[in-house]
């Protein structure tokens, strides 16, 4: 399974907010500019992540970008199903329809993996990505 750059993106994004000390906060330009991310991406990333509810954005003086309280407790594997979408791993059909569709398991036997695959991120919490070896290297980019 290959995640996209959004997707990719999006985490790493998330993670460093995750660090982050209570009431603190970081703009968008501060984590293009920590994680060498493209300003532009940076900000449609986190508008993704603030429409699911992961990340609080606010303007003005005193604005910034948090992590919520759903964002540190949300599933690794959700995260990742809502930024990738439900979309299969091969697709059969389109222009050129497939002559294997009637007899093939191949597409049957991806899903499956692509299930075992976010069933394997399930467990995993963003605050448990950011603890332990990561936290000094994701506090140390600013």
């Amino acid at each position: 399974m290959r995640l996209t750059k959004f997707t990719d993106l999006a985490l790493r994004v998330t993670m460093r907010l995750a660090v982050l000390e209570p009431g603190a906060s970081l703009t968008t330009r501060q984590v293009a500019e920590a994680m060498t991310i493209p300003y532009n991406h940076t900000a449609k990333a986190i508008a993704r992540l603030q429409h699911l509810g992961v990340v609080e954005a606010r303007r003005g003086r005193g604005g910034g970008l948090e992590l919520t309280e759903f964002g540190r407790t949300a599933s690794i594997g959700w995260l990742v199903r809502e930024l990738e979408g439900e979309e299969e791993v091969v697709t059969c059909g389109g222009d050129t329809p497939c002559p294997l569709r009637a007899a093939c398991s191949l597409r049957g036997a991806l899903r499956a993996a692509q299930q075992a695959f976010y069933a394997s991120l399930d467990p995993i919490t963003v605050d448990q990505l950011v603890s332990s070896q990561s936290r000094p290297v994701l506090l140390s980019l600013s």
